[in-house]
């Protein structure tokens, strides 16, 4: 009988191309990997994988097994589900992937709620860029996905990903204080400006550069934080979603911009684990969570935007 800890190992391979990204995915060693994947071999008496540069490429045989090794996990992800839907418990390990905002706006309060409620839930977050995050899910290496989907990017939702959306988070240009801009423009307007905005690839990168195509930034950088500091310096101008930014520093100011730019913050489960009450649990704490920020975001967008 094959062993599912090698099935899971070798699936990791198959997914990641390296027996360290992998080790990473499952939270072992690399070595650990190997020697899985090594036992595999001797299981069914066939080579599986071989070096390919500093990559592993799956043989015929490997890609064979690997891709049984999807529907078994996804079979046993299911069987899990069910016992602990007949359970009724909140227990085990949920990993969630959730992009850079929401990770600092929103989970927080979301983890901690679960863990408060639910001490017999071991819990796990990872900050990965939607693409990555919800790839992560359709592997298994993640239960949940936290997204942001902008619908000029669109995200694909594959096969067997169910979702809901938390709400639409729009985005505002701010600017420094003695900015041109004022009151309400286009990004059409703006778009000789000299801008700021996250690094490229990222999807509020693509978003921006899909309205105003042609565009490229003059400053790239990892953090909403950063590109404020940047603004308040005086040198450039950022498109802000409002959940990045609850409250505006000193030396920058709000100009809206029409028609609204505006993403979907959207939860994402498998279907075979929909019945596991930690993905409910789960669920409903990040709703929560985007119904504070909501609340939060609106009192401080009444407190900057007040009259002196």
């Amino acid at each position: 009988m094959i062993d599912l800890g090698r099935l899971r190992a070798l699936h990791a391979v198959a997914s990641y191309g390296t027996v360290l990204a992998a080790g990473q995915a499952l939270h072992c060693t690399p070595s650990a990997i190997s020697q899985q994947i090594s036992k595999l071999e001797r299981e069914t008496g066939a080579t599986l994988v071989e070096k390919d540069g500093r990559r592993l490429r799956l043989t015929e045989a490997g890609r064979v097994l690997a891709g049984h090794a999807e529907r078994v996990l996804a079979g046993v992800d299911e069987a899990e589900a069910a016992l602990a839907a007949h359970r009724d418990t909140v227990t085990g390990r949920l990993t969630v992937a959730s992009f850079a905002t929401a990770c600092r706006a929103l989970m927080p309060f979301a983890l901690h709620r679960l863990a408060a409620a639910h001490p017999k839930l071991s819990i796990g977050l990872i900050e990965v860029d939607p693409h990555e995050g919800l790839e992560m899910l359709r592997r298994g290496h993640v239960d949940l996905a936290l997204l942001d989907d902008w619908p000029e990017v669109a995200l694909r939702y594959p096969e067997g990903i169910s979702r809901v959306e938390l709400g639409a988070d729009h985005a505002d240009l701010i600017v420094p204080s003695g900015h041109r801009l004022t009151g309400t423009t286009t990004l059409e307007a703006a778009r000789n400006e000299r801008w700021i905005a996250v690094r490229a690839g990222e999807i509020c990168y693509e978003h921006l550069v899909r309205r105003l195509p042609g565009l490229v930034p003059d400053f790239q950088v990892g953090e909403f934080e950063t590109q404020l500091t940047l603004i308040a310096a005086g040198l450039g101008i950022a498109l802000l979603p409002r959940l990045a930014r609850p409250a505006l520093p000193e030396g920058v100011r709000l100009v809206k911009v029409t028609p609204t730019p505006t993403r979907r913050v959207v939860v994402a489960w498998r279907d075979s684990s929909a019945a596991r009450p930690a993905i409910r649990a789960a669920e409903e704490a990040v709703r929560e969570a985007w119904r504070r920020s909501q609340e939060s975001t609106s009192s401080a967008s009444r407190t900057v935007n007040a009259p002196a």
